[in-house]
């Protein structure tokens, strides 16, 4: 017989925990299915009239195109986007994590007192006209001819620096992530690549930033060497003295206050918000418990649910600059003929997700339930222990971009139709929503989060996921590191125009 999972009394709908035929009456609901329905997706549990609201997690997920009656199949058919149903008291659901200490892992310490969970080197680009040769560079030194110890020489290049003022917006936002990686605990040390005519000058990166070249940050610009093949050949000889040094580096014990986590998801489906991201949640409750830090990102997809964060929000100044980055993407869509309910993927439909509601709400859930202590921009140097939300666009490897940019030296990703994301220097631990997909792509997939559905609590697999992140923080390789995936999602964010 077919099963269905009830996630709250309040719910107009269950999940279907196996396909259902048209005809079956499941376990747990005294309806017949209408229609057939796939393993993650909905069945009303009862009547919904044409315009009612529907709910999920407790939650309002949308509302009914037409009437909906009880065994049918819900979703785009016959579900559409609700505006209201979402009230949000600041600060109702404050609830600071009691503390606990002796979670530790082993970490590199820099002289400044930072904490990275990897020694890369890393060739940066202050415009795209440096990427090839910053990339020549880089495989110069393949992970196989490095001394132990470090992680590996990797260039980051990306497609702006130029094309506009060197006043721009995009400019802007593309110096603010280079300095976030410049400085990022993660690496030893940085060579930046510039052209030498580019909107993005280095002197004025430099600067504007806060930075100055040294032993740890060395520059090269095209123009100054002489061209393509000398500037490959300066940059091998700075690198090659980095790596000499980089070698020296030990790990030691460290406290998991030290841990900074940027939470993503990506290929979401419907068990996405009822195993992984919850169990996420767990682990990040446990994480800040200990005095670690957490980003949430992705604002459109925490829309329809940003209630649930308003109402955790530390003050009302938390709370009003989440509300404004909500008012600057409504107004982005605007613009740009776009609707925020258009952000499910196909993917997302087809796992059994149908509103960006529905989405948003498993979505926030990777957060867990500590308060919210502080809103930062894209790519912003992170501020306050604890968890914050980074303003980002949902794109994964551009939100992950500038929660690195920010100070993650880890990543934890969730997943229901599968990824095979990695984000150098970070590294990104990937968790399985569902067995199939954790049997599936096994060498991608390094935790699976289905046990919740066969017994096991969301808190020991919460426990499951924190311990892993002190071990990957520790040195362990996780599947996207092993699988040598992360050279090429560096993605800055991009919002302007080019001339």
């Amino acid at each position: 017989m077919s099963r269905v999972l009830i996630l709250n009394p309040a719910d107009d709908v269950a999940i279907a925990l196996d396909d259902i035929a048209i005809g079956d009456t499941p376990d747990g609901l005294n309806a017949s299915a209408r229609a057939d329905i796939a393993t993650g997706h909905k069945i009303a549990r009862h009547a919904v009239e044409e315009g009612g609201l529907v709910r999920r997690y407790g939650q309002v997920i949308g509302r009914a195109k037409v009437a909906i009656a009880a065994g049918d199949h819900v979703h785009i058919h016959n579900l559409a986007m609700a505006e209201d149903g979402r009230e949000a008291e600041v600060g109702a659901d404050l609830r600071p994590p009691a503390p606990l200490s002796g979670a530790t892992f082993n970490g590199i310490v820099r002289p400044d007192g930072r904490v990275g969970t990897r020694n890369y080197i890393g060739v940066l680009t202050s415009v795209n006209c440096s990427a090839t040769v910053a990339r020549r560079i880089a495989d110069a030194f393949p992970d196989s001819s490095l001394p132990a110890g470090v992680d590996g020489v990797v260039a980051f290049t990306h497609q702006g620096g130029c094309g506009g003022s060197s006043l721009s917006s995009d400019v802007t936002l593309l110096q603010r992530t280079l300095a976030g990686y410049a400085k990022h605990p993660n690496f030893h040390s940085i060579l930046i690549v510039g052209l030498g005519c580019e909107a993005n000058q280095i002197p004025a990166w430099l600067a504007n930033e806060g930075l100055q070249s040294g032993p740890r940050l060395r520059a090269l610009t095209i123009q100054e060497a002489g061209g393509t093949a000398r500037s490959i050949e300066a940059g091998i000889d700075i690198v090659c003295d980095l790596v000499a040094e980089a070698a020296q580096v030990q790990r030691q014990p460290v406290s998991a206050s030290h841990l900074t986590v940027g939470l993503q998801c990506g290929g979401s489906d419907g068990w996405s918000g009822v195993t992984a991201n919850p169990a996420l949640g767990a682990a990040v409750d446990l994480l800040v418990a200990h005095g670690g830090s957490a980003m949430l990102s992705e604002t459109p997809e925490i829309w329809g649910a940003e209630h649930l964060l308003l109402r955790r929000a530390a003050s009302q100044d938390v709370a009003d600059k989440l509300n404004a980055r909500l008012a600057w993407w409504r107004d982005y869509a605007d613009r740009h003929q776009m609707e925020l309910n258009n952000n499910p993927s196909p993917g997302n439909l087809k796992g059994g997700l149908t509103t960006i509601l529905e989405k948003s709400l498993g979505a926030v859930a990777k957060s867990g339930s500590t308060p919210l202590n502080d809103v930062i921009g894209y790519a912003e140097p992170l501020q306050a222990k604890g968890l914050s939300f980074m303003d980002s666009p949902g794109y994964d490897p551009c939100s992950a971009t500038g929660q690195i940019a920010s100070g993650a030296n880890l990543i934890v990703f969730t997943t229901g139709r599968g990824s095979v994301f990695g984000a150098k220097p970070a590294p990104s631990i990937k968790v399985a929503s569902n067995a199939k997909l954790a049997n599936w792509m096994d060498e991608d997939m390094d935790i699976d989060a289905s046990h919740v559905l066969t017994g096991t609590s969301l808190a020991e697999v919460g426990e499951v996921i924190f311990q892993k992140m002190l071990d990957v923080a520790s040195g362990e390789p996780s599947k996207s590191e092993a699988l040598g995936i992360g050279d090429n999602e560096f993605v800055p964010w991009q919002v302007g125009a080019y001339l």
